[in-house]
């Protein structure tokens, strides 16, 4: 028997960064999901805390579609920022080999850990129009102005609501400052939205002289030409709920008169002693060097094993735990005669269920309740464990759709 999920979408809730509560899932239109997620800046290879993202909006994506929702799944790249100059200089490369080289990379990668393409991957110098019409909206309407400098800034004092994603207060933010109020700015926080043309960088012709796009306004630009001004779900990792989703918000919604974003999901950090994993600190690890150490469904395990908001922390030993704990729903499969048909079963987007057993409805009420993938994978070796005790083909079955969802 077929379980319907249509009493599970009503279900759905999801922790929104903006009101800081869960929250009913209620999409702009019902059945349908518009996505984006702030990708990826292409001049290096992706690191492990790249991996925790992706693979927790591939997750979203694969819930959503599960129970029913049409999802439209928007993750842009930036292919124009000032590291991807300095390292393409650094390298004697030309600009458009070094992205291009990392972008096949990063799909690369993102394949190998068992995501979904996006449905759309929007590159920022692909939209230099729609940039320069959102800016000039802002600048007509006094939310912009132009720098002796050439650049354009953003007014952070126009928009009476800064800092209501991120719950900071700008009279505060400006009291406590040590930013140095640079000549060309009005505020310390106000943040460029198209930088004057410098020598040998790349540039396009504007009304405000020859340049290049601040890093804010190209999601801005990219996700409302893809979605429409409001859309349902806006993600990235936690680090850039401030200032960059903060920025556009404040520029967005001062450009369309509309919501932004209708909610807001923000994925914890992956930690090495403590610290945050990044570039800027040099404790990261690419993608590609975890693999040659563990498989890439070690490495989703392992990130799927914690709650996509809580911070986790990055150790071979961690990994360790998640190739043995897979391990044995392998040899579970082994000895069930399925090792084969689990493969298969993997390849598949979407699975019906069999059965509505006790497991099932707990296993949808976990992912239902905030992605809780940590609880959804204890239901899942619940079932391993007892189809291998009992050898239970209809457990085995339901846990191997439960894992198809999830890995």
């Amino acid at each position: 028997m077929t379980t319907p999920l249509a009493d599970a979408m009503s279900q759905l809730a999801i922790y929104d960064s903006f009101n800081g509560r869960k929250r009913s899932f209620k999409p702009l239109v019902a059945g349908k999901v518009g996505m984006y997620v702030c990708g990826m800046t292409v001049y290096d290879y992706c690191h492990i805390g790249h991996a925790r993202v992706v693979v927790a909006f591939d997750m979203a994506v694969r819930w959503l579609k599960q129970l029913g929702y049409e999802v439209n799944y928007v993750r842009n790249i930036t292919d124009i920022d000032d590291k991807i100059i300095a390292r393409a200089a650094e390298n004697g490369e030309e600009i458009g080999a070094l992205t291009q080289r990392f972008i096949t990379a990063m799909h690369e990668d993102f394949a190998a850990l068992g995501c979904l393409a996006p449905d759309a991957e929007p590159r920022a110098t692909d939209y230099i129009d729609e940039m320069q019409q959102m800016i000039g909206n802002l600048v007509s309407n006094d939310y912009a102005y132009t720098g002796d400098n050439g650049d354009v800034y953003y007014a952070v004092d126009s928009f009476p609501d800064y800092g209501k994603l991120s719950k900071r207060n700008l009279d505060d933010m400006q009291a406590g400052s040590r930013v140095d109020v640079e000549s060309d700015k009005r505020n310390p926080f106000d943040f460029v939205l198209w930088k004057a043309a410098k020598p040998s960088e790349p540039q396009w012709a504007s009304p405000w002289g020859q340049g290049r796009p601040g890093w804010h306004i190209e999601c801005s630009a990219m996700s409302t030409k893809c979605l429409g001004n409001t859309f349902d779900i806006h993600g990235g990792g936690h680090d850039l709920q401030f200032p960059h989703h903060e920025n556009e918000i404040a520029q967005s919604e001062a450009a369309t008169g509309c919501e932004y974003a209708r909610n807001w999901m923000h994925v914890g950090f992956i930690n090495v002693d403590g610290e945050k994993m990044s570039k800027s600190l040099g404790n990261f690890f690419t993608i590609r060097d975890v693999m040659q150490k563990f498989h890439p469904e070690v490495i989703r395990y392992f990130i799927m094993a914690s709650h996509y908001r809580s911070p986790i922390n990055f150790s071979d030993t961690a990994l360790k735990d998640a190739k043995n704990a897979l391990s044995r729903f392998y040899q579970t499969a082994k000895s069930m005669k399925h090792s084969d048909e689990i493969q298969q079963i993997l390849v598949s987007i979407k699975t019906d269920f069999i059965t509505q057993s006790e497991q099932y409805q707990r296993f949808v009420k976990a992912m239902s309740d905030d992605f809780n993938t940590p609880e959804a994978l204890s239901i899942l070796f619940e079932l391993s464990r007892e189809a291998n005790r009992a050898f239970k083909e209809q457990q085995w079955q339901l846990a191997a759709q439960t894992y198809a969802i999830l890995l």
